[in-house]
């Protein structure tokens, strides 16, 4: 019996050499210690359920997250929607160049973005008579790339009004949208 003693003793060992080599551990975590704050088990793949309650239709309902997976996530995108990319916009400045015509019912624009990164902008012409009453006020979006400047034209609502513009007003600033 000694011999088959020293074969299981050399049998544990090796098992537990092997074990520790390849990183598995007897804890119950899942994950790195930097993530759940103990030792985790050794296994990379995240479709892997480790929980044998729940791999044996049982109700637990618990189901295994890789959170190592999530390091290699990183959110560059700057569009989950216009929201975000318009909160962190500075306004851009906007610069009258003509008034509308009758020949030409639209006012003509400069808009420069101060951004590095490119948006739209709401641009916001008041075209006024005469006595400086207001006969339209018109807006429009338009993108403009990142610190460039681009030449807008903002339409009256249809081309009889602008018989009645005597000048028009640009609004200094144009809001990201």
């Amino acid at each position: 019996m000694d011999r088959r003693g020293q074969k299981l003793r050399f049998a544990a060992v090796a098992v537990f050499v092997v074990l520790a080599l390849t990183g598995f551990s007897t804890s119950k975590g899942h994950g790195r210690s930097s993530h759940s704050g103990g030792g985790g088990g050794g296994c990379s793949s995240s479709s892997q359920n480790h929980d044998s309650s729940s791999s044996s239709g049982g109700t637990s309902g618990s189901t295994y997250h890789d959170y190592d997976d999530d390091d290699d996530y990183t959110d560059d995108t700057s569009g989950g929607g216009s929201s975000s990319t318009s909160a962190t916009l500075r306004d851009a400045t906007v610069e009258l160049i003509d008034c509308a015509t009758p020949s030409e019912p639209y006012a003509t624009v400069e808009v420069t973005n101060p951004n590095a990164t490119g948006g739209y902008f709401t641009v916001t012409v008041d075209f006024l008579d005469a006595g400086s009453r207001r006969v339209e006020q018109r807006s429009t979006d338009e993108y403009v790339g990142g610190n460039d400047s681009t030449t807008v034209q903002v339409d009256l609502s249809a081309p009889g009004v602008a018989a009645k513009v005597d000048h028009c007003e640009a609004e200094p600033y144009a809001s990201a949208s």
